[in-house]
């Protein structure tokens, strides 16, 4: 299904370093470290300008990873593919992830189930030095430890669709009965039965009426 999946190539939403919540994708440091899956220990990295490290990993999804009608199943497998670079300010982390997707379609409201992949690249400063402010749009390691987590769920929910179809056509649901068009098919209908309350309408002549308006 074209369209859920999808491709999203950028850098994550800014935050201070700390797990994601809820479905905005933020983060915040009071939420602490994220789950094991998404903690890389840098000790073997070192702090040499221009060393570098890859590394693939399938991680467990982290839970409440979704926005509107779609979202990532908890503790789904996700595939990362990263790179990790010494630079003088930190580290810098630039990686892929594909994750299942699973959600309502947005027309007929049918189960969808299909797959994202998403692009990132942060940059993950060393601890600030002693009475220096932690700018909010930055992160942070703690100590020797990196959390993907933020920067994951950030890029993830931007890259989520707003309104996910089952198929590119779906014609949805009869507004008359709820009954899904796709399965009833283009002869569906209900005649002339109309709600009693709309059978006023029937009997006036909008043509007059606008004649009248225009005469006057």
């Amino acid at each position: 299904m074209s369209n859920v999946n999808g491709k999203h190539v950028a850098r994550g939403v800014p935050g201070a370093h700390g797990q994601g919540s809820g479905l905005s994708g933020k983060s915040s440091a009071s939420h602490g470290r994220g789950s094991g899956d998404f903690v890389f220990d840098m000790r073997s990295l070192g702090r040499q300008a221009g060393s570098f490290r890859d590394e693939t990993r399938t991680a467990h999804a982290p839970r409440s990873l979704g926005s509107g009608m779609v979202w990532v199943p908890s503790g789904a497998d996700v595939a990362l593919d990263v790179r990790f670079e010494a630079v003088s300010e930190g580290v810098l982390v630039t990686g892929s992830a594909v994750a299942p997707l699973a959600g309502e379609c947005a027309r007929c409201l049918d189960p969808v189930t299909s797959s994202t992949e998403v692009s990132f690249q942060e940059l993950y400063r060393y601890l600030p030095d002693p009475g220096e402010d932690e700018a909010d749009e930055e992160r942070f390691l703690d100590g020797d430890l990196l959390d993907l987590e933020p920067a994951f769920r950030d890029t993830v929910v931007l890259a989520l669709p707003l309104s996910p179809l089952c198929r590119e056509d779906c014609p949805g649901l009869c507004v008359e009965c709820g009954a899904r068009l796709a399965d009833a098919g283009p002869r569906h209908g209900h005649g002339e039965d109309m709600d009693p309350r709309w059978g006023l309408l029937r009997q006036l002549d909008v043509s007059d009426r606008v004649e009248d308006r225009q005469e006057s």
